[in-house]
């Protein structure tokens, strides 16, 4: 019967606050994940770390203690809302595993390393639909990855509004 039994499979899906992250989840959810499987789905949230800036050169600012406690704090309340957005998400997904993970650093970087770590049989990330300019100023975190890792990527784009997109029937 070992030909019969369903493989497992880990599919990291990243996360971040926008809205595309978790319309990519939704759509993985529905149309990747198996509810009569051994999926297992990894959330992913890459916590950018602190940027604290030297004063040495005068340029910078130096923050109190206080002010960077409130600041870890502001950071961790943030990646506890998403990831409970997230999970709100899976929460009927039956048969399933959910696991949750919350990283410190780059995101291009954290989604990289933990997918590798990982063992990921898939990577599911939403885009935020950049055009090729802001692309080429801000970078892609799903290109990045996409050139990176060593398992296929599915990048899920969020469809434009039917009141205003540039789209015409």
């Amino acid at each position: 019967m070992a030909d019969t039994e369903v493989q497992e499979r880990k599919i990291v899906v990243a996360i971040d606050e926008g809205k595309e992250s978790i319309y990519a989840l939704t759509w993985a959810t529905k149309n990747v994940v198996s509810q009569n499987s051994n999926d297992t789905i990894i959330l992913l949230y890459a916590k950018p770390p602190l940027k604290v800036y030297s004063t040495l050169d005068g340029s910078g600012y130096l923050f109190s203690s206080e002010v960077m406690v409130s600041m870890e704090k502001y950071s961790k309340d943030v990646a506890d809302c998403v990831m409970e957005k997230a999970k709100r998400v899976c929460k009927d997904l039956q048969n399933v595993k959910v696991e949750a993970r919350i990283e410190k650093g780059d995101a291009k970087d954290v989604i990289c390393e933990a997918v590798e770590k990982i063992g990921a049989d898939l990577l599911v990330m939403g885009t935020h639909g950049y055009g090729m300019l802001k692309r080429a100023f801000l970078g892609s975190v799903s290109t990045h990855c996409a050139q990176n890792v060593k398992c296929p990527v599915l990048i899920v784009k969020k469809p434009k509004s039917s009141n205003g997109g540039n789209k015409s029937s």
